[in-house]
């Protein structure tokens, strides 16, 4: 087989900046070759500047459009993945109780960061390997029995919906592929702040290190980015 063939694939929905763009470039890292998506011209500046050449190809994607999901379908058609990681996350105004939140907030969030991932996920799941993973961005703040003091309820409720999602689903298919819910720790980006502990390189290495070992496993599993049992 040729070098290429040989090559592991991830796709990373969400690659241009944050989590996504680290990701992007720990697979890279790695050897693999990377289809990242971002949702306009502008998100391909961070990716275009890696200077990955083949091993990186990027689509154009809004998780929030139909036609858009469908034609990565397409784009993707006969591409066989190792990986498929969805990243997707907004919290609007984390310290608003839920009632009080404007009931705009409430849906923007619910639909970017549980439905949409799934809508994707189901559209592009077939195109990895048996014993490939699938994988959506989670938090530890989806876990219901680790929600000792409350706040960012919202985003909290968001992430415990695509958590029950992905269980779901992965029950509506259990076809030898690995589903993971993956938190990837309080990291230092545009929503997690200055104040967090762990920074992106080292959130995206211990990602790709989870899903590497992963793979293969089968099941359906809440981890974090060191490879540890999140309580659902």
């Amino acid at each position: 087989m040729s070098e290429v063939a040989d090559r592991k694939v991830a796709l990373i929905v969400g690659a241009s900046r944050g989590l996504g763009l680290g990701l992007a470039k720990a697979f890279l890292a790695k050897g693999w070759d990377v289809v990242a998506t971002v949702r306009d011209a502008r998100g391909r500046l961070a990716l275009d500047a890696l200077a990955a050449g083949d091993r990186l190809s990027i689509l154009m994607l809004d998780i929030m459009v139909a036609d858009d999901i469908a034609r990565v379908r397409r784009e993707l058609d006969g591409r066989v993945l190792d990986v498929l990681f969805m990243n997707a996350g907004i919290a609007r105004d984390p310290a608003a109780a839920v009632e009080d939140a404007p009931v705009e907030d409430f849906v923007d969030v619910m639909l970017t960061n549980a439905l949409a991932p799934l809508r994707v996920i189901a559209a592009l799941h077939d195109q990895v390997k048996p014993a490939g993973v699938v994988a959506a961005m989670s938090s530890s703040m989806g876990s219901v029995s680790g929600n000792a003091g409350g706040a960012w309820e919202i985003y909290r409720a968001s992430k415990t919906a695509l958590n029950q999602l992905m269980k779901s689903f992965a029950a509506r298919h259990a076809d030898g592929r690995t589903y993971l819910a993956v938190s990837p720790g309080w990291v230092r980006t545009d929503m997690g702040g200055d104040a967090a502990p762990l920074d992106i390189e080292t959130s995206s290495a211990g990602i790709v290190e989870t899903l590497v070992a992963r793979a293969g496993t089968g099941g359906v599993h809440f981890v974090d980015f060191n490879n540890k049992i999140v309580a659902w």
